[in-house]
């Protein structure tokens, strides 16, 4: 700080007798020895300013980067939600060609609740009475695949049991060697189909569909025909059985349900009074059919008969 004071007085002192000739060589002689000394002021200021021009690029770039980072996020989340709406749209597009395909009038629901306990399996729909649902329904998947049956109902509401429910039944059938059994839910997933005849070869990756059994009397199966339920994964057999068990994936993937289709128009199970077949029918002379019974009404008992014999009257006496 000394030298530069001195300096700067040395200098005022120069511009007061900057007129002389003397002070002028003096100039002259301490420009000479002060250049090295501006220089490296100079080359020191430009250093200075590089630095500050250095920190302000760097303060601009990291804007910058903030700024394409929250850019990037953005698309980010919008080609998630395009994906998703993407995703949604192939399902709904894919129950709308089944539902177009099927034979039955169904109603379209979105599964908003689900009940996964040590016991059930359940999915509540957003669809109730007011769609036309009703306890029994038939509940199929994307790709037609049988979810299960709604078991309880309300207004704006229904409860689905699914396959997997450990209270579930369905009579299946294999579509190779078209065996039956009864497919059980288990609440591991992989379906049990028990009590299939020993004599059936069943394949490994061999489709099991509903069997739809309809019998004459009024009697059919709570599921229509044809309904795909999986595939085999496993067969047990036992050589002293009579009947072989095995193993069913479902085809739906019953635990990230979505979107269903309710078949509303189905009716399966016992017939009602109405449609049940008459306990017996008189016979008129011709064959009964296989929904009729012969009446068996019981004699009525003879009437006792009255034998009238003639009066006898007595010879007269001569």
């Amino acid at each position: 700080m000394l030298i530069y004071a001195v300096l700067i007085v040395v200098s005022l002192l120069m511009m007061a007798f900057s007129g002389s000739p003397g002070a002028a060589e003096i100039q002259r002689g301490i420009g000479f020895v002060l250049r090295p000394v501006q220089g490296a002021l100079d080359a020191a200021g430009r250093q200075v300013a590089s630095v500050v021009d250095a920190v302000q690029e760097i303060d601009r770039l990291r804007t910058d980067n903030r700024a394409l980072r929250d850019e990037n996020d953005r698309l980010a989340n919008e080609n998630r939600a395009a994906v998703e709406v993407q995703r949604q749209l192939e399902i709904t597009t894919g129950l709308l060609q089944i539902q177009n395909a099927l034979s039955y009038k169904t109603v379209a629901a979105t599964v908003i609740a689900r009940e996964s306990s040590e016991f059930r399996r359940l999915v509540t729909i957003d669809q109730g009475t007011a769609k036309g649902i009703v306890v029994g329904n038939v509940v199929i998947a994307d790709g037609g695949a049988l979810a299960g049956r709604v078991v309880e109902v309300g207004s704006n509401f229904a409860r689905v049991q699914l396959l997997t429910d450990t209270g579930s039944t369905v009579i299946g059938q294999l579509t190779t060697s078209a065996g039956t059994g009864e497919v059980i839910g288990q609440l591991q997933g992989v379906l049990v189909m028990g009590k299939v005849d020993a004599a059936v070869r069943v394949q490994l990756g061999e489709e099991v569909v509903t069997a739809g059994l309809e019998l004459k009397n009024g009697l059919r199966s709570p599921y229509p025909k044809g309904l795909l339920i999986g595939q085999v994964v496993d067969v047990t057999r036992d050589a002293n059985e009579v009947v072989q068990t095995t193993f069913v994936q479902p085809a739906a993937n019953l635990d990230r349900l979505e979107y269903v289709l309710v078949i509303v128009d189905y009716v399966g199970g016992l017939p009602t009074n109405e449609q049940a077949p008459s306990e017996c029918s008189p016979s008129t002379g011709g064959t009964l059919t296989d929904q009729e019974q012969p009446c068996f009404t019981t004699p009525a008992s003879p009437s006792p008969r009255v034998t009238v014999r003639p009066s006898v009257k007595p010879a007269p006496t001569k």
